[in-house]
């Protein structure tokens, strides 16, 4: 899937080594649910023995279109056919700040719905990662609820919101 600025595609094994750059690097991780560190080789490994792609579970490399680098991931998880509704998430190494988030979940969200026909994706952000809630906003996801004090960074505690788009809201706005 290809927009203006960027495109998604599978993951490659080759993803790992700047995976294992971007998981050292404070400000990338900053407001991720991190585990324990990994080796190179460990992350090579993980990737190397990645369960394909399904409706549960869909993982995008996002790449920009002008040079081809790989700047981030987008993730579909947690989809149930029951339901209709997936979660996403979103993890940027690389050109942060620079508006391929944006173009990248509206691409995300258009496979979502048109692709998986769902009915709904959500996602959970820290209630102080404005930057990204401002995204969020500024695509169509609205707000619908608080888990307060779920995540601890830093040795402070952080409520967590809960945002959504449902299909129709997409198409209404992208149509």
């Amino acid at each position: 899937m290809t927009g203006e600025r960027v495109r998604l595609r599978a993951i490659e094994p080759e993803d790992a080594d700047a995976l294992w750059r971007w998981h050292n690097d404070p400000e990338a991780m900053r407001w991720l649910e991190t585990s324990y560190p990994e080796s190179l080789a460990q992350i090579r490994k993980r990737m190397q023995d990645m369960a394909p792609n399904s409706y549960e579970r869909t993982r995008f490399a996002v790449e920009t279109v002008a040079d081809n680098r790989f700047i981030g991931i987008v993730c579909l998880r947690d989809a149930r056919p029951e339901t209709g509704r997936a979660e996403i998430d979103i993890y940027f190494g690389e050109s942060r700040n620079e508006g391929y988030g944006s173009e990248a979940l509206r691409l995300l969200c258009k496979f979502g719905f048109d692709d998986m026909r769902l009915h709904a994706i959500q996602l959970w952000v820290a209630a102080d990662n404005e930057i990204a809630r401002h995204v969020y906003r500024k695509i169509g996801f609205v707000e619908e609820g608080r888990s307060r004090e779920a995540f601890r960074r830093d040795g402070k505690l952080y409520d967590m919101v809960l945002m959504s788009m449902l299909a129709r809201e997409y198409y209404e706005r992208y149509a």
